[in-house]
């Protein structure tokens, strides 16, 4: 029985893959690069460090990386983000979570800005004993630091204690880095076999399906 259950965001408890995916092509295209929107959402998850070298070249990124992350940030939040909404039953997974005596934290590449307007989208903010994002970790996913953080913040469990639920085969990575096992949905865009493969334990569609399989699964 976990003692901690650690959550990525995007893509596991918000519907908001497509839309950062979108907000990157749209800054791609605004810097002369035609990147296909599908190809973007394969890569979500990543921190941008790691996203922006798969589409641009080295030079590119060294010279204006940080301009763009700044630009993708400011784009999501005004266009975007009014847009995405969490995922069915969210709210009742966390008090599911809570009100078995285990320790819920939220560990995600966003920036800060961001998970503090994610927390009140999915207004889960009283259910929470911590949350990180990534101004807490040098290195983002799939590096394990955000969930290292994670861990830091609630107290440092042993790691045997607690599990990820997260979407991407980066959480599943970022996971096993970190000597967590990892519980997958797929409600982000991953299939199943994608999310095994990886490393997950067990794959659900979305929280409303794993809360519905509570008690049969890694959670409980």
């Amino acid at each position: 029985m976990p003692d901690a259950v650690l959550f990525d965001i995007d893509g596991t408890l918000l519907d908001s893959n497509l839309a950062h995916a979108q907000a990157w092509v749209e800054v791609f295209r605004r810097h002369g690069h035609e990147v296909p929107v599908e190809a973007v959402r394969r890569q979500i998850g990543k921190g941008a460090d790691k996203l922006m070298p798969v589409f641009l070249p080295k030079d590119e990124v060294d010279r204006v990386g940080e301009k763009l992350k700044k630009e993708r940030v400011e784009l999501f939040r005004e266009k975007y983000l009014p847009r995405v909404r969490p995922f069915p039953q969210v709210r009742e997974l966390f008090e599911r979570l809570t009100g078995d005596g285990k320790k819920v934290a939220l560990a995600s590449s966003a920036t800060g800005p961001e998970l503090e307007e994610y927390q009140r989208v999915l207004g889960v903010g009283d259910l929470l004993d911590a949350h990180t994002s990534a101004d807490d970790a040098e290195r983002s996913k799939p590096d394990p630091d955000i969930f290292e953080a994670a861990l830091d913040r609630l107290g440092h469990p042993d790691p045997a204690g607690a599990i990820v639920v997260g979407d991407t085969p980066y959480d599943a990575e970022a996971a096993r880095r970190a000597g967590l096992k990892v519980t997958g949905v797929t409600c982000g865009g991953w299939s199943a076999a994608d999310l095994t493969a990886a490393g997950c334990v067990a794959v659900y569609r979305d929280p409303a399906d794993l809360l519905g399989n509570y008690e049969q699964s890694p959670l409980a």
